[in-house]
């Protein structure tokens, strides 16, 4: 347990810190930039993880929301209980999660209308000759052809959003004092399984610019992630009809550490 205390001090400082919380879209965003140009102009050479069977890829980026909600669910849940000692704030921040969940099946559907109204099913990839009978993706697919549309990056959409929740989350526990050792302990161990998900998130989104998609779909799969954030964390969470921020303060009972 002691080793698992300093590890997580340790990401509580050098990464769930007020600094990465402020620069942190533009360094997405600026991430984004510099590997799609990197994709057009200098083409990396193909490896393990420009194959989209990777492990990263298949058992992680493909249910990222998923992992997310997962792990920030007792974390939300008991630094808010910490920090206020009332259930119905423990709910109300809670509620962060159903409207992440809202935005990314909205913005995932959304994807799918936009590259099935702009796209059309063709033999293959490289035989560009229009197979009229299939008129939506879905059914192209299914009868082995190739639908070729405007493909916004769901992967540059939700990998930004989910780095840049998790850092909002996290710094509330620069803030919580925690009484009982169970608590301290379990904390550490949802900060460390957050900084692991947040490592993978940033270094599949690089893979995502450097690898896949085109300029346009990468650009605007990762404003609509740092768009969602920015509505959510820096606009509608400041007003009284909202989930709220992370408590950033406690009350008088949270503010009791534990002794060992």
């Amino acid at each position: 347990m002691e080793l698992l205390e300093v590890y997580a001090s340790r990401i509580r400082r050098r990464c769930f810190n007020e600094t990465a919380r402020r620069h942190a879209a533009w360094a997405l965003a600026l991430m984004s930039l510099v590997g799609s140009l990197l994709k057009e102009q200098w083409p990396l050479p193909d490896s393990y993880f420009n194959n989209k069977k990777n492990i990263l890829n298949v058992y992680f980026v493909k249910v990222s929301w998923g992992w997310t909600f997962l792990f920030l669910l007792p974390f939300i849940a008991l630094t808010t209980y910490v920090a206020t000692r009332s259930l119905s704030a423990v709910f109300r921040r809670l509620g962060a999660l159903l409207v992440g969940t809202a935005i990314w099946f909205s913005c995932t559907r959304v994807f799918m209308i936009v590259e099935n109204a702009t796209g059309a099913c063709y033999n293959s990839s490289t035989v560009l000759e229009i197979v009229a009978e299939h008129t939506d993706k879905r059914s192209c697919i299914t009868g082995g052809f190739f639908w070729d549309g405007f493909d916004i990056s769901g992967h540059s959409f939700l990998l930004p959003y989910c780095t840049l929740m998790i850092l909002e989350e996290a710094a509330v526990a620069h803030f919580v004092r925690f009484e009982k050792p169970w608590q301290k302990h379990l904390i550490n161990a949802l900060t460390l399984s957050l900084a692991f998900l947040f490592f993978v998130w940033i270094f599949m989104f690089f893979c995502t610019a450097v690898y896949f998609h085109d300029f346009s779909q990468k650009l605007l799969g990762t404003s609509c992630g740092i768009l969602g954030w920015y509505i959510t964390y820096k606009r509608w969470y400041l007003t009284p009809y909202s989930p709220g921020l992370p408590p950033r303060s406690t009350t008088k009972e949270g503010k009791r550490g534990y002794s060992k």
